[in-house]
């Protein structure tokens, strides 16, 4: 099922704006995806995502600027022109046709022969393992089923890049989970470019090879999802990705480079670019990164709220002094009681700092490096 020319179909956005009247809801977006990268627009509902998808799919007109499929310039190009399928979360099968007409219908309005359609149709089925469906209407399918019929309809086009727009949404829990497999692995056949919606950060995190992270019709961080979850550019991509989120705590810088958090101080290895003492400060620790135990040089002293067991994982959901909310991933096995004070410590080298404002702060001396960097 693979064709070379399809994996280095490339799509690029070029200052891509969207405005409805007077509102706008994209704001000069550049973004380059590469030929066969899997890439995953994710952000909470309002952030522009889908709007977004469907402007790369030619559905939804474009106010300015430029999007370019395999180098071509499709901004003013009919959808069908584009060498692109979409894959909807409402499926779109026609009801009154069996699998195989659903599958067969794009391709027999487009004049293709006869055997070449039934080759298409048997090759997507193989891939899809719906073979035994082929004769059954949707009516007759499970969600998933029907799922993998709405992606065997888009297989057969032989597209330059596949776009989905939130495909899982209306399946439950469990098919969600072996839906996002079948997915993967169809990208791995396929090696299609490919696109895919998700205000779910979990989907974006084991699907994609990159997240592009939006908010408010821009983008906040684009990156693999080790880079986003590890390494946020800002408080908003903190705490949306990872569940549970990441842990903010106010705190003030102090002089000697220490943090001044709730009941205690915190000592920093390097001072804090462009920060003045006495600024208050978003301190970002995760809740795998914090450890229960005697207080040590990184503490924070919390009371224990109430414990969630999950199986292999228990959480402690706790608060500081001045009644902020902090989250534990438990590992040492220990039973703990509501009203309990603990000490979470930490390694300085999983502590992230955000302004105010919601900006990353990083040490003067990542900085002074990074600006030699882009300097040479």
């Amino acid at each position: 099922m693979r064709d070379s020319a399809q994996e280095k179909a490339k799509i690029e956005l070029r200052n891509v704006r969207k405005s409805f009247g007077n509102v706008d809801v994209i704001h000069g977006l550049d973004l380059m995806i590469e030929g066969g990268e899997f890439v995953v627009f994710v952000g909470p509902s309002g952030c522009g995502k889908s709007t977004l998808l469907r402007m790369i799919a030619g559905l939804e007109d474009v106010t300015s600027g430029d999007i370019l499929i395999a180098d071509r310039d499709v901004t003013d190009l009919d959808p069908s022109k584009r060498g692109i399928a979409m894959v909807f979360q409402s499926y779109a099968l026609y009801p009154h046709m069996n699998v195989r007409q659903n599958l067969s219908f794009g391709l027999e309005m487009a004049k293709t022969s006869p055997e070449e359609i039934e080759r298409q149709v048997q090759a997507a089925a193989q891939v899809l393992k719906i073979e035994v469906l082929l004769d059954r209407r949707p009516g007759q399918l499970s969600g998933g089923q029907r799922q993998r019929v709405a992606i065997g309809r888009a297989i057969v086009r032989k597209p330059l890049a596949f776009l989905f727009d939130e495909p899982l949404s209306n399946l439950d829990a469990e098919l969600r989970v072996s839906m996002r497999i079948e997915i993967a692995r169809l990208h791995r056949e396929l090696g299609n470019t490919m696109i895919y919606v998700t205000h779910d950060q979990t989907e974006a995190m084991t699907l994609a090879d990159r997240i592009v992270v939006l908010k408010d019709g821009r983008i906040e961080q684009v990156g693999t999802p080790r880079e986003v979850y590890e390494d946020p550019n800002s408080l908003f991509v903190a705490g949306f990705i990872g569940s549970p989120r990441m842990n903010i705590v106010d705190a003030v810088y102090m002089p000697e480079n220490r943090l001044g958090v709730a009941e205690g101080l915190i000592s920093l290895h390097q001072p804090l670019a462009d920060i003045s003492e006495g600024t208050t400060v978003k301190l970002g620790i995760r809740p795998e990164h914090l450890a229960l135990g005697d207080r040590q040089e990184s503490s924070l002293h919390a009371t224990i709220d109430f414990t969630e067991y999950l199986g292999s994982t228990r959480y402690l959901y706790c608060y500081l002094p001045g009644g902020e909310s902090i989250t534990v991933e438990q590992r040492d096995g220990r039973d703990y009681v509501p009203g309990e004070d603990v000490w979470m410590n930490f390694d300085l080298e999983y502590l992230r700092l955000f302004s105010a404002q919601g900006e990353r702060l990083r040490p003067v001396a990542l900085e002074t490096a990074s600006a030699k960097s882009t300097k040479g």
